[in-house]
């Protein structure tokens, strides 16, 4: 029998030519990239601006320039080019982001192998990740369909327990897992997956240090249904398994009903919603998304026609989740179980909608004690959602009707403790429009004057003001609602009032590289080592120009200040003299803390050190020399 070969080793992630990344962003222009995501309005020049995709907001704080091809929000603080935004808004790594984006440009990008693009030996840990999963997706689905007992159980199960169509589990790739089985495991160790993609895709317990075989490789998922998790562009990432009869008793998690994928590089439960691939491209007005409790609900809801639900994986929404959803549609109708525990996180979920700026309503059927969304569409249909939707309650008539049902015969203490926990909820929203509205429901739905609710909402603000005053400031927080246009917007540092003048006007770089002393800069900044960095290279190599700068940029934190710097604009101030009192400013605080420090040696001085104190004195005068004539910049005509 001839040996199986062992796993094929994968070499380094490509890299792609710096003339190729250069060319891809000269081709594919900006305003287009970011005008997929986010609705951009003229803003003046050549710049657009629009609602940030990053954070919620109500006044359109983000803003794209085309010309110069970065992207900056004055909200948040996010700033970058084409590659970071389709990085953080798609989810993909440097290299991933680049290959989308060209080819929807139909632009071929050049590798430093010369192979022209990619092989699969090639494959970032990421992308083989994603074939794994592909690949697992279509080995459960065949065991789902398999001719044999367990295929035939499942098919059984699947159609009279739960009461859905085989159509439907071809259209989400519904699997089995086998019960005892190490195909799935052999088939990839086959096909040449990498150690590292194997071990942590999630699919199988492997001890650390163990090597990796159809034997060691013990499946996570046994006897359970398999219902793949995608992601927004339709991958599959993750899988949540079902618990049967069939799941064998010495499965680890053999009592729990439900077991989800762990994290993985391609997997954070908290930013993603099941079936939000298909629903945002149903959402619309008139047709917002539904937020169900599970993937079973969000699947029983698309078999009746109802295409727009989706469902967090198995936790509390999260505020990703919500702003996920209204980077596609505005407006959600929260449809969770009724009983206490859906009410709860019913309840824990308006505040968070309200943050995100969504606009929320709640399905409620009258009459009905308890609703169960999967029952409920199984038994009545799309109709039951339209009933639903007539009788929908609004954000603040939930609340009040979860936190005092029994409001119209409720006394004034009651009353009290109910409006101090709806103003916690009404000061999430960002809107003081909206906060106003939710007000003057409020006093409506509980018979109060409108003058005291307001009262005592200011009093709720105010000693939430009061608490953030004194919490810790963040470490870098952008606080600029509208753009700053002048040169000594940068004056917090030495260095990045330097380096922003010098990425503003090439006169100064090269003027800097000759006169500012390597030694004058403090590089344990992070504008103080680009700062140095860009110096060095015009002096030795020649400035390469704004446009093949990417070269000298090395980590993303470095291409976030660039971008943050080049945004904004000089004024009609004298950016040379603005530079000298940088090189000065930059003398100042190399030269003084040597003065002190030869003072002090000269207080201290002994009777038997005249030579060293001759010396001291020598230093001391020369730096005083120094600091009383003052560099001054200067430019080359």
């Amino acid at each position: 029998m001839p040996r199986r070969q062992p796993p094929l080793a994968l070499p380094p992630l490509p890299v792609i030519k710096a003339s190729s990344l250069r060319d891809l962003k000269l081709r594919v222009n900006i305003h287009d990239v970011v005008a997929r995501t986010v609705a951009l309005k003229k803003a003046g020049g050549n710049r657009f601006k629009g609602l940030c995709p990053f954070h919620s907001e109500k006044t359109p704080s983000f803003h794209v320039s085309s010309d110069k091809g970065f992207y900056k929000c004055f909200g948040c603080g996010k700033a970058g080019d084409i590659l970071s935004f389709v990085m953080e808004t798609e989810g993909l790594l440097f290299t991933e982001a680049a290959e989308t984006l060209a080819k929807r440009g139909g632009f071929e990008l050049e590798y430093e192998s010369g192979s022209g693009g990619p092989t699969r030996e090639e494959r970032s840990l990421r992308q083989e990740i994603f074939d794994l999963h592909d690949l697992a997706a279509d080995y459960y689905r065949q065991a789902f369909r398999a001719e044999t007992p367990h295929g035939i159980y499942i098919r059984d199960y699947w159609i009279k327990n739960r009461r859905f169509t085989l159509d439907l589990a071809d259209e989400f790739r519904i699997g089995f897992a086998p019960v005892e089985d190490q195909a799935l495991a052999a088939s990839l160790l086959k096909r040449g997956f990498s150690d590292g993609a194997l071990r942590q895709c999630g699919l199988f317990f492997v001890r650390d240090g163990a090597p990796l075989t159809s034997q060691t490789m013990r499946p996570r998922f046994r006897g359970r249904l398999m219902i793949p998790i995608r992601d927004h562009q339709g991958r599959v990432v993750a899988f949540t398994a079902r618990q049967l009869d069939l799941t064998p008793a010495d499965d680890p998690a053999r009592e729990a009903k439900y077991v989800n994928s762990p994290e993985t590089p391609i997997f954070t439960k908290s930013n993603l919603l099941f079936n939000l691939d298909r629903a945002r491209t149903q959402a619309k007005d008139g047709h917002p998304f539904v937020l169900v409790e599970g993937q079973l609900d969000a699947l029983r809801c698309w078999s009746v026609g109802l295409h727009t639900a989706v469902a967090p994986q198995g936790t509390s929404i999260t505020d990703g989740q919500l702003l996920l959803l209204r980077r596609y549609h505005p407006q959600v109708e929260c449809f969770f179980d009724s009983d206490a525990a859906g009410q709860k996180a019913a309840l824990r979920f308006l505040p968070l909608a309200l943050q995100a700026g969504l606009e929320v309503r709640f399905l409620v059927l009258a009459g009905a004690e308890k609703l169960d969304p999967d029952l409920l569409f199984l038994e009545r249909g799309l109709a039951a959602y339209q009933e639903m939707r007539a009788a929908a309650l609004g954000a603040m008539e939930f609340a009040v009707q979860s936190l005092l049902p029994n409001r119209l015969s409720a006394g004034a203490e009651q009353k009290t403790r109910a409006a101090q926990a709806l103003f916690e909820i009404i000061a999430h929203a960002e809107s003081d429009v909206a906060r106003a509205s939710f007000i003057n429901e409020v006093a409506q739905l509980l018979r109060l004057p409108v003058s005291a609710l307001e009262h005592d909402f200011r009093a709720v603000l105010a000693r939430q003001a009061g608490q953030a005053r004194f919490a810790p400031p963040a470490a870098e927080t952008a606080t600029a609602a509208t753009p700053t246009h002048s040169a000594n917007a940068h004056t917090k540092g030495a260095e990045s009032h330097l380096l922003y003048l010098c990425l503003h006007d090439e006169r100064i770089l090269v003027a800097l590289s000759t006169q500012l002393p390597h030694e004058w800069i403090n590089a344990s900044t992070l504008a103080g080592r680009l700062l140095d960095r860009f110096l060095a290279e015009a002096h030795h190599n020649g400035w390469p120009g704004r446009d093949r700068m990417d070269e000298l940029l090395e980590t993303e934190e470095e291409k976030t200040l660039v971008a943050n710097l080049l945004f904004e604009n000089p004024g009609d101030e004298d950016i040379g003299k603005f530079a000298s009192d940088g090189l000065r400013a930059l003398q100042r605080l190399h030269l003084e803390p040597q003065l002190r420090q030869i003072e002090l040696e000269i207080a201290n001085e002994q009777t038997n050190g005249d030579v060293h104190l001759f010396s001291l004195l020598k230093q001391r005068a020369d730096i005083l020399r120094q600091l009383q004539n003052p560099p001054k910049l200067v430019l080359a005509s």
